[in-house]
């Protein structure tokens, strides 16, 4: 028996051993693999937070830019006018230093030979602004890169970075533009500095891992930013790269940058292991890098296979850690995917909302015959600050132009928020000076900017043709008609956000059928032919005159053909915006109207029913669409009888059924009882069980599910409810 238990035992402790053996290699196996992907993981996600920080601030970077050379480019025109008088040429460089924050500095230098040595400059210098000329034996202008190259290359371009001796006297890079006169010859060179501190700050702050560092070079590969300060525009990557341990791996890393490519790259510096990010600059030819110690990386990673190699016993519990851990990072690097993904994707819908602006499609009603409409807008630069927008409301059509003062970025954005209070405030206001008035009020309270906005407002009724309108320093419309092309009478008031208590005047007049109001920019009126003349505000009477009759597309399309043919070759100094409205009146005998009034009792509900069925008959409406137009009414009126009135008082409510057959057919839902506006309703959530779900709301919901339109106005003491319906 002894013999046997040991035996057995030796066979229990090899087959124990072999356990062991066998968990100790799983365990090891385990423990390599967690270790291999953790380290892929966290490579893959510190690339991800390199490249989005690159990328970020690439975009940063190049918005600067696009600001500067937005600048210059618009103050291109203000020079060539002031060629021939060269003392007032600092007060552009003055200009252009106040209205943009990033510039430093700005200069006006005329070309030796075709003009004197001539180069006033305006630069941010303490809490002013100050001008000094950039002539004489102290700054030979002619000989510096910021002039030579655009001079000799006929286009906008960006220096490489220098220090400014005798100038801005500051580390700075600048951006040229020539200034061409009437026969296309260079006659000054218009620039804006920026100052690199801003620069060097925001690079200098590209801290994804503590001790990561960035720096950033030129085209030509000199040091722009870098931890060591030395090194700043006094060296390049090349040079330093013979003072370090692994200098072909630098160069290698330098031709990249200097080619403008991205990437990534292993290198052995200050005797560890890191690893450097790197993405190009493309405005400037411009490249930055991120240098991250491989310690920041994967220090965490090796401490874990530390303890896995140490607590291998407790493999089990290691193995779910190192798991957790694993996803954990898996979950860290979707969410830095998703964020870049939302923030491309907010990127893109921004390109797009400009061009969104404007309506687009024509013709913009297909169901109704009244009204014939086109409007057209081209930008003189990529965004301008014209508009114009139209809506039906109520029968009327409610339409507008306007001319925001300035342009570029800012004058989009005042654009924008123009068109927005006009479709807010339109939606419930029926009185053009009311609209006007609540409109100027709201953007002169936040017009810190100083811009204003004329514009035009009209409010054409498709019934009968009245067209109640109100002016806002715009230009007068014209009206067209059989032997009429005269300028509408206007009264002309101040523009939107230049006073916030003005009082604005409404007018009123009569379109008659086939007649046209066109309404159209300065841009139109102050377009220039090549001798600098103005179109004029006579010669565009005559060119709309010719089109009395004619489509509202084709009225547009042949005043445009008339500017552009007396423009020439002249370029376009403004934005060019046209909408012309042509009346074509209603057909009354196809309209006729049902009227149905009921005590606020709501016994007197199914009287519904028959009135729906005689309002089907007139319209010709199928079974289904009938119940549904019940089923939509009966909430509607409802409602009024349950809520609008006190108790236990007797209240009336009228519903009138305005028939368009073949178009719409239009309810309204009128009482006198409290104020209320059952479209303010919040949206049921229709997922939620139904003792979850609050009471009310769905009434409203299924009104709007059924109907096209609803809309409420409390008018004269009564509650005002219509609904459409477009057959």
């Amino acid at each position: 028996m002894g013999a046997i238990s040991r035996a057995a035992r030796r066979f229990y402790a090899r087959q124990g051993l072999l356990i062991v053996i066998i968990a100790a290699l799983a365990l090891e196996a385990t423990s390599i693999i967690q270790y291999y992907f953790s380290r892929k993981g966290i490579r893959e996600e510190a690339a991800m937070r390199a490249e989005s920080e690159l990328e970020a601030t690439g975009l940063r970077i190049t918005g600067v830019m696009d600001q500067v050379e937005t600048a210059v480019h618009s103050n291109v025109r203000q020079v060539r006018e002031r060629l021939g008088l060269p003392d007032s040429l600092a007060a552009v460089s003055r200009d252009i230093v106040e209205d943009n924050a990033v510039v430093f500095g700005s200069c006006v230098a005329l070309v030796p030979g075709t003009d004197r040595a001539f180069a006033p400059y305006s630069y941010q210098s303490a809490d002013s602004i100050a001008t000094i000329q950039l002539t004489g034996e102290a700054y030979d202008y002619p000989s510096k890169e910021w002039f030579k190259v655009p001079l000799e290359k006929g286009e906008g371009y960006w220096s490489e970075p220098y220090f400014d001796t005798g100038g801005g006297e500051t580390l700075m890079t600048t951006f040229s533009a020539p200034v061409r006169d009437g026969n296309g010859t260079i006659r000054a060179i218009l620039t804006a500095d920026i100052s690199l501190d801003w620069l060097t700050e925001m690079v200098g702050n590209l801290k994804v891992y503590p001790n990561a560092y960035s720096i950033m070079v030129s085209r030509t590969g000199r040091i722009m930013v870098s931890p060591v300060e030395t090194l700043v525009m006094r060296s390049t990557i090349q040079e330093a790269a013979t003072k370090l341990d692994d200098p072909e791996a630098i160069q290698e890393i330098n031709r990249a940058m200097l080619s403008g490519e991205s990437g990534n790259k292993s290198i052995r510096m200050d005797d560890r292991n890191n690893e450097v990010f790197y993405a190009p600059v493309q405005r400037a030819g411009w490249s930055m890098a991120i240098v991250i110690p491989g310690t920041e990386i994967y220090g965490n990673v090796n401490r874990i296979g530390m303890i896995v190699k140490l607590l291998q016993l407790l493999g089990l519990a290691l193995l779910a850690f190192v798991i957790h851990r694993i996803v954990k990072n898996q979950l860290k690097i979707k969410e830095v995917q998703e964020r870049k993904d939302r923030i491309e994707n907010e990127l893109h819908i921004a390109s797009g909302i400009q061009r969104a602006m404007l309506p687009k499609t024509y013709p913009p009603f297909p169901e109704r015959d009244e009204v014939d409409l086109y409007g057209s807008l081209v930008s003189a630069k990529e965004i301008g600050g014209d508009l114009y927008d139209y809506f039906l409301r109520d029968e009327n059509l409610f339409f507008c132009i306007g001319d925001v003062s300035g342009k570029g970025i800012p004058a989009s954005l005042v654009m924008a928020v123009t068109r927005s209070l006009f479709r807010t405030v339109s939606a419930r206001e029926s009185e053009p000076d009311k609209i006007l008035s609540q409109m100027n009020g709201a953007m002169s309270e936040t017009n810190e900017s100083n811009m204003f906005v004329t514009f035009f407002l009209g409010i054409l009724s498709l019934r009968d043709g009245t067209l109640r309108y109100c002016n806002a320093g715009h230009n007068a419309p014209l009206l067209l008609g059989e032997g009429r092309a005269d300028f509408l009478d206007v009264q002309p008031n101040l523009p939107l956000g230049v006073m916030e208590k003005m009082k604005y005047t409404a007018q009123e007049t009569h379109l008659a059928t086939g007649e046209s109001i066109f309404l159209y920019t300065d841009g139109l009126t102050e377009a220039e032919n090549e001798g600098l003349q103005f179109f004029g505000e006579e010669r565009l009477r005559q060119a709309a005159a010719k089109t009395a009759g004619m489509s509202a597309r084709a009225q547009v399309d042949a005043v445009d053909q008339a500017i552009l043919t007396y423009i020439g070759t002249a370029a376009q100094s403004d934005d060019k915006t046209m909408l012309a409205i042509r009346y074509l009146g209603e057909t009354p005998a196809e309209t006729s109207e049902k009227h149905l009034v009921l005590h606020n009792d709501i016994k007197q509900i199914p009287q519904l029913a028959g009135f729906i069925e005689t309002v089907a008959q007139a319209g010709s409406l199928n079974q289904g669409t009938a119940m549904s137009l019940n089923l939509a009414l009966e909430e509607a009126v409802t409602n009024v009888i349950l809520y609008a009135y006190p108790e236990g008082t007797d209240g009336m409510v009228e519903i009138t059924a305005i028939i368009r057959p073949k178009k719409e057919i239009e309810f309204i839902v009128d009482d006198s009882g409290r104020p209320f506006d059952p479209t303010l309703a919040e949206q049921p959530d229709l997922e939620l069980g139904v003792d979850e779900r609050p009471v009310g709301g769905l009434g409203i919901h299924l009104v709007r599910s059924i109907m096209d339109k609803v809309s409420y106005a409390r008018e004269g003491g009564h509650n005002i409810l219509k609904m459409k319906k477009l057959i």
